[in-house]
């Protein structure tokens, strides 16, 4: 085998700050997406700079560019972190006795996911799951999960297996004691005034239900929080009215703890389903994931 001059290697930390302030424009956005401090980035910039002799960056503006060095460079970085990333997903999806990862939101694993867990582990005893849930990220990582439940506005490119599950439809949920507080047959406008409980990664969510009953919704007694589970335990404590986007309250509806006060419901783009590289079903475990959650689905 052909020895490396490994003296020849630019500084390889420095290539993640590199590689994300080219894509995203922003010296500090790629700071904030690999949790380090803006002059952190910084410096790993000027390290290559300094290592390769060229400058790779331009200010048009408030905006950072690559200079045409830079954008020649950024080819061969990405290329090769893009190879880097796939060799060691692949080794780890090729341990066998590794528990297969599953990406998911934190009201969609509380309210939908965990309670058919005990069923898919007796049906499938050899397949041990690992759930990682985000408030945040609405896109699948693969660096989180070897598959996902996750919402998307659009069906994901030919690489990927998408199997739909559920609209994503925006309805109104609260408590029968603050069900009595409306009208005997509410309307949208009837909501304003009362306290509503906002997501604060859907803030529009509330905005684009009132404005399709043709009103502007301007936010009065507004409750923000950080998930929907969150909000639909205030629905159900009777201190807000909760603002849902999936089948995530099915039971406390079948209960009676809570009751849609109207039958406003607006259809938004796109659906929930389940995700995964097409070449990740090459992994029995997966496969049996997403035949047996995309059936659960569908019953």
């Amino acid at each position: 085998m052909t020895k490396i001059d490994l003296r020849k290697l630019p500084p390889l930390n420095a290539l993640k700050g590199f590689e994300a302030t080219t894509r995203r424009h922003s010296v500090r956005d790629a700071a904030d997406e690999l949790c380090v401090t803006h002059p952190a980035v910084s410096h790993q910039i000027q390290l290559l700079e300094n290592d390769l002799g060229v400058q790779l960056f331009s200010r048009e503006g408030r905006t950072i560019v690559p200079t045409p060095e830079g954008r020649l460079f950024y080819g061969f970085v990405r290329k090769a972190i893009d190879t880097l990333i796939e060799g060691a997903e692949t080794l780890r999806r090729s341990r066998a006795e590794q528990p297969l990862r599953v990406q998911t939101y934190v009201t969609a694993s509380i309210r939908w996911l965990a309670s058919r867990l005990p069923a898919f582990q007796e049906r499938h005893p050899e397949v041990r799951l690992q759930l990682s849930t985000c408030a945040v990220e609405w896109d699948f990582d693969e660096s989180l999960g070897d598959v996902g439940l996750v919402y998307r506005e659009t069906p994901p490119g030919p690489e990927f297996e998408w199997v739909p599950l559920f609209d994503y439809a925006l309805y109104p949920l609260c408590s029968p004691a603050l069900r009595k507080r409306l009208p005997e047959r509410p309307q949208p406008k009837d909501l304003i005034g009362l306290p509503l409980v906002v997501v604060y990664t859907e803030t529009r969510n509330w905005d684009i239900w009132f404005q399709a009953a043709g009103l502007d919704y301007v936010p009065d007694k507004r409750i923000v929080v950080d998930t929907l589970a969150i909000a639909l335990q205030m629905a159900l404590d009777g201190t807000g009215i909760a603002l849902a986007n999936g089948p995530f309250a099915e039971d406390d509806l079948r209960s009676g703890r809570l009751v849609v006060p109207m039958d406003h419901v607006v259809a938004c783009p796109g659906g929930w389903g389940l995700i995964c590289r097409r070449d990740t079903l090459e992994n029995p475990k997966a496969q049996a994931f997403m035949d047996w959650f995309g059936r659960a689905a569908a019953a």
